[in-house]
């Protein structure tokens, strides 16, 4: 008998219906194809809160909106992924090219008190260091924060320490070590001496407690040849702290200042909504004037801009966010000090007031962080209400990024100082504070705010070095990390999404 050809589909139809009668004569019943299950809920909740609202969801392709046909195709997709923390990961765009500040964290209670400037910390702010070529690693103080456990012991700015609880400090152990489990450890002190540290018997014992560290550690007014020179140390943007922060300019403001230094060398970020009262502060003549514009990803910008597009404004205030007045200094000009640590908000206010007053960038260049994150829990809105009793993930991915009145964002490198200061070793020039010569904070001689002085009072060379010091270490050292890199909030920028969203 000749065949003839048939269709490929009613082939394999054919085929099929063949298998299924063969199975159903062999063994008379076969079960349906069971649905694929979903090994772990929070790997659902990380998928669908990118897709809908990180900032290069377009441009990542297992987030495209028709990547799945079915949900076992979506299952399947999600459990090949071990934890959460290895699907995020991978769903981010160029993570450290790119994305260098989304994350996730297992404790979003933790993540919320971090925000209000409250973490488990014994107030010491930190740099680690490594001498080039080598794993040991060893450490100096930058500040102590007021009313911390550390501030209640021998242990201050400039100081080094190169062990915890005996041990020598290396790039292996130094995160159990400061930044483990253990709420109590002692540090093992050192000095610096003809060019080698090294231990000098004292020890200083710290302790971490839940501690809300209040982000102005220094307001001051400091006369210098007759002017009166307001100068604010602001080591985070805390809205928490946003009336603190108004008396601080309100004091400032009854001495008569007239020009105003803004040190934010060690400031990470943290609320936008506070980076505009701060710089609503600093003028006051332009309230209601754009201070920043957002770009959020191709689907909410699209949304924002046919049917709100005022939600993609910032704009200088009057009010703090209870509306009650603020304090403004109607300044046309502000000299801010800068390092590799100012980040996020901090980057954020000198961009966005530079097309409105005259900005002095002081220091070395920022983080290079334009971009803002929001919380997302895991509930049908990703608010905080009603999310997911069984865990307490959440995320913090990058959701829009900022630009000034004048378009300008996407500063990738950071933002460059109009004065770099620089300080000498037997090898060179280097960027940036020197360990071995620190100075007091506030204090008219250190190099920082002594450079800012100088341009107050006239003198204005486009250099800035450190007097001379013989004793400044002669080799190379690598930074490996600072304090703020481990605190929940990290060098970020965040917003509150706004009511009408």
């Amino acid at each position: 008998m000749k065949l003839e050809k048939l269709p490929l589909k009613l082939l394999f139809g054919l085929l099929f219906i063949s298998v299924i009668f063969n199975c159903s004569k062999k063994d008379d019943i076969v079960d349906p194809p069971q649905p694929v299950a979903l090994n772990n809920e929070i790997n659902d909740f990380v998928w669908k809160g990118l897709n809908e609202l990180y900032l290069w969801q377009g441009d990542v392709p297992n987030l495209a909106d028709d990547k799945f046909t079915t949900q076992d195709d979506y299952y399947t997709f999600l459990n090949g992924y071990s934890t959460p923390e290895d699907l995020f990961d991978g769903l981010l765009y160029q993570k450290d090219v790119v994305d260098k500040f989304s994350y996730l964290v297992d404790d979003y209670v933790a993540l919320e008190n971090s925000f209000q400037g409250n973490s488990n910390s014994n107030g010491l702010d930190f740099r680690l260091v490594r001498l080039s070529g080598s794993d040991d690693v060893f450490g100096y103080v930058r500040y102590v924060a007021n009313g911390s456990d550390a501030a209640s012991k021998d242990i201050s700015r400039g100081d080094f320490f190169i062990t915890v609880d005996g041990q020598q400090l290396t790039i292996n152990n130094y995160y159990d070590l400061l930044f483990g489990s253990n709420n109590t450890y002692t540090l093992g002190m050192a000095d610096i001496t003809s060019n080698t540290i090294a231990a000098n018997g004292k020890t200083v014992e710290l302790t971490k407690t839940s501690f809300t560290e209040n982000p102005i550690l220094i307001n001051k007014v400091i006369d210098a040849d007759g002017t009166k020179v307001g100068y604010l140390m602001y080591n985070q943007f805390i809205s928490n702290f946003d009336s603190a922060l108004n008396d601080a300019i309100t004091e400032l403001k009854s001495q008569g200042v007239s020009e105003l230094v803004l040190d934010l060398r060690y400031n990470p970020g943290g609320s936008v909504n506070t980076a505009i009262i701060l710089s609503s502060m600093i003028t006051g003549q332009f309230t209601g004037e754009i201070f920043s514009t957002e770009k959020w990803n191709n689907k909410y910008q699209q949304y924002f801009e046919a049917n709100n597009p005022e939600y993609l404004i910032n704009r200088f205030t009057d009010k703090l966010s209870d509306n009650s007045p603020i304090s403004t200094l109607n300044l046309n000009k502000v000299y801010i000090l800068t390092t590799s640590g100012s980040a996020s908000a901090s980057e954020l206010v000198i961009n966005c007031l530079k097309p409105y007053i005259d900005v002095v960038q002081i220091g070395t260049t920022t983080t290079g962080k334009y971009t803002a994150s929001v919380t997302l829990y895991d509930s049908p809105d990703f608010g905080r209400d009603n999310a997911n009793p069984n865990h307490t993930y959440a995320m913090q991915p990058l959701v829009l990024k900022s630009a000034n009145a004048n378009g300008i964002t996407d500063y990738y490198n950071g933002l460059d100082p109009d004065y770099l200061i620089t300080y000498q070793t037997s090898s060179g020039s280097y960027e940036g504070e020197n360990m071995t010569d620190l100075g007091t904070l506030g204090d008219v001689n250190e190099p920082f705010l002594a450079k800012a002085i100088s341009l107050i009072t006239g003198v204005t060379t486009k250099a800035s070095n450190s007097k001379s010091n013989k004793n400044i270490l002669g080799f190379d050292i690598d930074n490996v990390a600072d304090s703020k890199d481990f605190a929940p909030l990290r060098k970020n920028m965040f917003i509150k999404l706004k009511p009408n969203m």
